[in-house]
């Protein structure tokens, strides 16, 4: 990867929910590489203050707009302003549990929001596209560890949201050639830049685990809930391929760098190693200095025992392969946490 500045193309990237979790951790990434970006947000679930630090942490400033990707005609103002080259599309709601209790909400903003992208996208003439894809289109994995041909069946409809608008980019490639579309499959992604000036920002009580650990180490939450400690694992709690984000938004920049031929490229982003909650739970133990309580709980309906990729494919074709330790993710989470304990609202 130390030679991904040399060999990428340089150009302009829109990054579409570029002040969410990924989405700020890869401007970062992309602004320290050379490209130009642009940013649109709608600040539905993230806060204009993370992009006030991408720009602190890289020295760099660029545009960026309070948009709804569903507004097509705001959309298509910004490509008739800016000459867009490729497209990072994170923008979505992306609640499991949310979704199962509204699932209108989610159909409608997930797939409005991106058929309004991709029209607007082919109107201007871009058609290169790298679509913030999930680990959710497996269902409950029928092998271990996932690889990119395995059957695709989901659980709720925030993955289903996912797998129909892979289906449409792959409709879309066999159509008309002229389109790019490179699907990134993320597993679970854990911790912070280094720099503690960005990171996970979730709002209310989080669904994910190690936001989740880290409310608990701020005192916001008196203990873990782990779900289920009788799990065919190596200690009976459930098994997760978990990624550092800065890992991720690198499998981003090797993307738009490698893929240079038309079609749908489908990759599996994650460490290939799955963690047990407590194996998390205690990472985070080594990186806080002190124990964490946690209390077993019955487990949650649709968890599976263990999940977690086969990444060689990005290897062999991208030359990404994840580069930070359980240690690593725990030690930078926490170190954001640590210095914004409120998160981004409280400057």
């Amino acid at each position: 990867m130390e030679n991904l500045q040399a060999k990428a193309n340089k150009g302009t990237v829109l990054v579409t929910g570029g002040a969410g979790y990924i989405g700020s951790h890869t401007c970062v990434a992309l602004l320290k590489q050379g490209y130009d970006i642009v940013v649109v947000d709608n600040f539905v679930n993230s806060s204009p203050v993370s992009l006030e630090r991408v720009t602190k942490i890289t020295d760099k400033t660029f545009p960026w707009y309070r948009v709804d990707l569903r507004n097509r005609e705001q959309l298509s103002e910004i490509f008739a302003k800016h000459h867009i080259d490729w497209v990072i599309h994170f923008a979505a709601l992306k609640a499991v549990g949310e979704s199962v209790a509204q699932p209108l909400r989610y159909y409608e903003n997930n797939l409005n929001a991106t058929l309004s992208l991709l029209a607007v996208m082919d109107a201007h003439d871009c058609h290169k596209i790298v679509f913030s894809s999930s680990a959710t289109v497996y269902g409950n994995p029928e092998r271990l560890p996932l690889t990119e041909d395995c059957r695709l069946h989901t659980t709720n409809p925030y993955g289903t949201t996912k797998l129909m608008i892979e289906d449409i980019l792959r409709d879309l490639c066999a159509a008309d050639k002229q389109w790019t579309a490179v699907i990134l499959r993320y597993f679970n992604p854990v911790g912070a830049h280094p720099s503690g000036l960005i990171g996970e920002n979730p709002q209310g009580i989080p669904n994910n685990l190690t936001p989740y650990i880290a409310q608990v180490l701020t005192g916001k939450l008196p203990f873990l809930q782990v779900f289920g400690d009788d799990y065919d694992t190596s200690d009976g709690t459930g098994v997760r391929d978990y990624i550092h984000v800065c890992d991720l938004a690198d499998g981003h920049l090797q993307a738009i760098a490698k893929i240079k031929t038309a079609g749908a490229h489908v990759y599996n982003l994650g460490t290939g190693h799955g963690y047990s909650v407590l194996e998390v739970l205690h990472a985070f133990e080594r990186a806080a200095g002190r124990e964490i309580p946690y209390q077993i709980k019955p487990r949650r309906a649709g968890d599976v025992a263990a999940c977690y990729a086969d990444p060689s494919r990005a290897e062999h074709d991208l030359g990404w392969h994840a580069q930070y330790s359980l240690d690593d993710m725990a030690r930078d989470l926490w170190r954001f946490y640590t210095q914004n304990p409120h998160g981004y609202e409280e400057k």
